[in-house]
């Protein structure tokens, strides 16, 4: 099931789908760390931030959780939101649940360590100078899971213009909930609910049908 992380829309297609069908494991685009924030009302401390992540990595979680949550307002929905309701769908249910996502921490510190001066000009640039690029974005409504067709034409710009990203936060994290949902598929004679953010649905379902094959 692909989802907006911010999307009044993806929780109510968590909800359908659940009861639509009985499932035996539900798999998320979560780790251990990500899953605990979720339902943590503290703000992350800062100090730990900076000695699990180190200053730049921090300086990105906070300035990623800062835009999400800028947005979440916007739509009137917690980031995360759809993530939350499919956990607590699969307590009261009794329905097991595995996080196929790398650990943030590796993420970000692969990201911060490795995106290029370029990227981070290029970001600087478009973030100063928004109102002059307006019109070469592409325009859909964020209260809803993105078509297809919109989601191939924004992973198409971000590989384009910011390929360390690209790769670090959607092709790598792809193969890797891919891996861990084979083991999953391999391990147990179950039927299986996977939800991730609707960007990486095609990734994934290409590293299945390759490793299938």
């Amino acid at each position: 099931l692909g989802t907006s992380h911010i999307s009044k829309e993806s929780i109510e297609k968590v909800r359908k789908i659940t009861k639509e069908s009985k499932y035996d494991i539900i798999a998320l685009e979560l780790d251990s760390s990500r899953i605990k924030s979720l339902f943590s009302e503290k703000n992350t401390n800062i100090v730990f931030l900076i000695k699990n992540l180190g200053l730049k990595g921090a300086l990105f979680a906070l300035t990623a959780s800062y835009i999400q949550k800028k947005l979440g307002k916007y739509t009137g929905i917690d980031p995360g939101s759809e993530m939350k309701e499919a956990i607590k769908i699969a307590r009261r249910q009794n329905i097991k649940i595995a996080l196929i996502d790398q650990p943030i921490q590796i993420t970000i510190k692969k990201l911060t360590s490795q995106i290029t001066r370029k990227e981070k000009f290029t970001f600087l640039k478009e973030i100063l100078f928004f109102p002059y690029y307006r019109k070469k974005y592409i325009h859909f409504d964020i209260k809803k899971v993105p078509s297809q067709k919109v989601i191939e034409q924004l992973v198409n710009i971000i590989k384009e213009q910011y390929p360390t990203v690209y790769r670090i936060l959607i092709e790598e994290r792809n193969k890797i909930m891919a891996k861990n949902l084979n083991k999953l598929i391999y391990l147990n004679n179950n039927k299986i609910l996977a939800i991730v953010g609707a960007g990486h649905i095609e990734g994934i379902m290409g590293e299945l049908k390759s490793t299938k094959n």
